[in-house]
């Protein structure tokens, strides 16, 4: 696995991905956000997306981050995220924020070492920062959030597996070739 920052907003590169496999492909045709991909025997299994936040220079958002559908549940996310995150502090940005909108993004941001701001945004997407407060308490306060909505089978069993859990811990932040 290759991990690879193609650039940097505004100035970002565009990406086709396909929308069969990847979920918000059509987000990553924009050039005015940077990205960073999972390559893997030269195929992008995974992307994302990040721009600036439009009130302080320091702050980078994570606006859109893609899996493969086939390739989903296999950590690459929370790796990605974690090699974006890392290229981010080295660049100077002070703190980098997110928003998900569902239990599985909200796991895989804390796996990323992200922790839950007690702030909503957007269609009640929960806010992820790093650095945040990572306690257990604050962890489990983001997952209950969850519970008060309308969910699939798989999320509640998710949600229901997690009850009362520590978070989990943070991935190692990946080389860019991926060791």
């Amino acid at each position: 696995m290759e991990f690879v920052l193609l650039g940097w907003p505004p100035d970002g590169p565009t990406l086709e991905l396909d929308y069969r496999t990847f979920s918000y492909a059509g987000k990553f045709v924009m050039s005015a956000t940077g990205k960073s991909v999972a390559r893997e025997d030269g195929e992008i299994v995974a992307a994302v997306a990040f721009n600036e936040d439009r009130t302080d220079e320091t702050t980078l958002w994570l606006r859109y981050v893609t899996v493969r559908e086939d390739r989903r549940g296999e950590g690459i996310g929370p790796r990605l995220l974690s090699f974006t995150r890392s290229r981010a502090a080295d660049s100077g940005y002070d703190s980098l924020r997110i928003a998900v909108n569902n239990p599985f993004a909200y796991e895989a941001g804390y796996c990323a070492g992200f922790a839950y701001t007690g702030e909503t945004t957007g269609i009640a997407e929960l806010v992820l920062a790093w650095p945040g407060d990572r306690s257990p308490a604050r962890y489990r306060s983001g997952l209950e959030r969850y519970r008060e909505r309308d969910l699939s089978p798989e999320e509640v069993a998710f949600l229901d597996d997690r009850r009362g859990a520590d978070p989990p811990a943070t991935v190692a932040v990946p080389s860019p070739d991926g060791v």
